[in-house]
C-alpha cells in the first residue's frame, strides 16, 4: 500500500483537512470524506482519482 494511502486513510479517521495538487490545479483546505478501492477520492469539493493527485499533504486543522 503507498504511504500517500494510508495518510489519507488515518486523515479521514482523524477528520483532518488535506491538501494537494490535481492535474495542474491547486486544492487546499478539503474534507476528505471516503476513498473507493483505493483509486476514487471523495471530498466536499468533488471527485477526484487518486493516481492523479500530486504534492499530498495532510493539514493539522480538523473539520
Amino acid at each position: 500500500m503507498n504511504i500517500e494511502l494510508r495518510f489519507l486513510e488515518k486523515a479521514i479517521l482523524d477528520k483532518n483537512f488535506i491538501s494537494f495538487k490535481y492535474e495542474g490545479k491547486s486544492y487546499k483546505k478539503l474534507k476528505p470524506l471516503k476513498l473507493e478501492k483505493q483509486e476514487v477520492l471523495h471530498t466536499d469539493s468533488g471527485i477526484f482519482e487518486f493516481s492523479k493527485v500530486v504534492k499530498f499533504s495532510v493539514l493539522k486543522d480538523r473539520f
